[in-house]
């Protein structure tokens, strides 16, 4: 096998190793990069448009973001969760700018974000989040009504044929986005295969990962089609591979990795691509989670542009897998099992056997079931318009709690070395909407020394308008950063 070394080795040809390659290029244009990923292809696991939501997550209309706690909305999540999506719009206006994306168009469209509920209780629940919600600079343009003339202009097939007697009521915020994730990925990967100093490998599996002293880590990758492999040297190794990171950081031995376990869930669409009916919607409407259903599976009828292609989708319908990929093994969770994870996995396990037992009836469900789910967004559906497309897998977190021995996270979480040497990122939701802002926080603590320089810090704030500054703190610095990013990516309304 032959042995090479690099500065970076990015494993996974996912939205975040292609956003961390891109930072790091325009900071440094002579760093030396390579990219390895096991299928043929890039972006053909949950960074691929049909694999995930394709919202813009911005807290804007996912409910789940901002709890009812103690009768007090919580919004911290949601506010974080804002600003790490102002980071990336940020930073893709920057590359419109500099002409290295194509137009806007190609990756990301204007599609309201709208909440939409029913019943008093959760209309009661609408009203104080937007109450909260609003008084805060970023959420300052959020709009509420209980008018059904009102809701019918803005969602006009969730409102049509429904209860004239039903109390209902929805937000809105009209700069609100669709991505194409895989439009992203694609794009800053093909931008990065000119450069020089970027090579990206496909079809080959990291195998083995090993420390190297000081020196750094050396990685070994087979090739899947062809005898032979590579051992590479890399000083900085960035594990972006999706479901598949949680066995890559196990690989590695860290023992910052010890303890973490992974609980998969799949996804399931149905999709529409009538034109006479998805022409009347533009929107993504969020409505409520269903009592146990994990936070990736709160439906929403979402308008979608994916390569082009514009449709609907309603979902996600959630199910349970042993597979932490799309194209992954049923044998992936049991070889995840680890002496040091066994705990915290065993007791997640048993606390949640109702959460297991709902994915599995997810599953289990008939087409018409679906549609029922369906009419409850888009009353008169019709079973023959509609039909099931399969998502992409998550993969979410379970780790160590010194109260119950175990805990399961539905976000996501970057673990490093000790020496910031290697960095992991696991989880899903928000994932990809926060890339820019999870790898420039991976930059800062990997590359400390070089983020000091006068040269780093200018060209981060060329990239990102707000760097180092809080847009949740600073409402003139968040209108002119919104008027910019908007407009360069024509999400004004």
């Amino acid at each position: 096998m032959s042995v090479r070394s690099v500065d970076v080795l990015l494993v996974g040809g996912g939205v975040m190793s292609a956003t961390l390659g891109m930072l790091l290029k325009q900071l440094d244009p002579n760093i030396q990069i390579l990219m390895i990923e096991q299928g043929e292809k890039v972006a053909q696991e949950s960074s691929d448009g049909w694999n995930n939501a394709g919202t813009g997550h911005a807290a804007y209309c996912e409910l789940n973001y901002t709890p009812l706690n103690n009768g007090v909305i919580d919004t911290s999540k949601a506010l974080k969760i804002n600003e790490a999506f102002e980071t990336s719009l940020q930073f893709w206006s920057y590359l419109v700018k500099k002409e290295i994306f194509p137009e806007p168009e190609h990756f990301i469209n204007r599609t309201p974000h709208e909440s939409f509920v029913w019943g008093e209780e959760n209309v009661e629940f609408l009203r104080k989040r937007y109450e909260t919600l609003s008084a805060h600079p970023l959420f300052a343009e959020m709009e509420y009504t209980e008018d059904r003339t009102v809701l019918e202009e803005w969602m006009p097939l969730v409102m049509a044929g429904r209860d004239p007697n039903e109390k209902v009521a929805g937000t809105r915020i009209q700069h609100g986005s669709d991505v194409d994730f895989g439009a992203v990925t694609r794009d800053l990967i093909f931008q990065l295969s000119k450069m020089h100093g970027f090579e990206l490998m496909v079809g080959h599996k990291v195998t083995d990962i090993r420390k190297r002293g000081d020196n750094g880590w050396s990685v070994e990758a087979n090739n899947l089609y062809e005898s032979g492999g590579e051992y590479i040297n890399a000083k900085f190794v960035f594990l972006g591979a999706g479901g598949a990171s949680l066995k890559l950081l196990q690989a590695a031995g860290i023992d910052e990795g010890n303890g973490y376990g992974g609980f998969p869930v799949s996804g399931q669409w149905l999709v529409c691509r009538k034109p006479e009916i998805v022409e009347q919607h533009h929107a993504k409407v969020y409505g409520k989670a269903p009592i146990g259903a994990p936070p990736m599976s709160v439906p929403h009828l979402d308008t979608r542009v994916i390569e082009g292609e514009k449709a609907l989708l309603f979902g996600p319908f959630a199910g349970f897998t042993m597979k932490f990929l799309k194209k992954g093994s049923i044998l992936d969770l049991i070889s995840s099992v680890r002496f040091n994870n066994i705990v915290p996995m065993v007791q997640v396990g048993l606390r949640n056997i109702d959460l297991t037992k709902y994915l599995i009836s997810e599953v289990l469900q008939s087409h018409e079931s679906r549609i029922e789910s369906l009419k409850r967004y888009f009353p008169e559906a019709k079973s023959e318009d509609w039909h099931l497309s399969y998502a992409g897998q998550r993969v979410q977190i379970i780790k160590n709690d010194p109260k119950t021995g175990g805990k399961l996270e539905f976000g996501t979480e970057v673990i490093r070395s000790a020496d910031n040497s290697l960095c992991c990122l696991l989880g899903a939701s928000p994932g990809a909407s926060t890339a820019v802002q999870t790898m420039v926080e991976i930059i800062e603590a990997a590359f400390k020394d070089k983020v000091a320089t006068p040269e780093w810090q200018a060209k981060l704030k060329e990239m990102i308008p707000s760097y180092g500054q809080s847009l949740a703190e600073n409402p003139e610095l968040l209108k002119e950063v919104r008027d910019y990013t908007t407009s360069t990516l024509h999400l004004k309304p």
